[in-house]
């Protein structure tokens, strides 16, 4: 999870702390969305990720305006921005973290893994 962090970091030009609460509520998102298969097999896989990923949820909408936000304007791909909004990221570097959090997955689980959570949820392969 270490490299993973200081890549978001690095590619999004944030400080560590917010790399790795971005990466927690993307994990978070995607085990919701799709509990088995690639994305539970990358939670296993990388050490931290799960941890990452529940403290995210556990934080749920506690994010003052962008939880509540986020709830008016409901889950999916849209919730989720609006909490890494709540974050300070803009769109442009919401499109970053997507990438890089993907092109690390791709050496984790393989590309075609990766593709198959793209397929999945809809609008989300302009993330890769």
């Amino acid at each position: 999870m270490d490299e993973l962090i200081a890549r978001v970091s690095a590619g999004v030009g944030v400080d560590a702390a917010v790399a790795k609460t971005a990466i927690g509520h993307v994990l978070a998102f995607l085990h919701k969305e799709l509990p088995d298969g690639p994305v539970g097999e990358f939670l296993e896989k990388v050490t931290g990720a799960r941890e990452a990923a529940d403290e995210a949820s556990a934080s749920g909408d506690a994010g003052g305006m962008g939880g509540l936000l986020g709830g008016l304007l409901g889950g999916g791909l849209m919730g989720l921005a609006t909490k890494l909004n709540g974050l300070g990221l803009d769109m442009g570097q919401i499109h970053k973290l997507g990438h890089e959090i993907f092109g690390y997955a791709e050496g984790v689980v393989g590309k075609e893994k990766v593709q198959q959570i793209a397929n999945s949820i809809p609008g989300l392969s302009q993330f890769l």
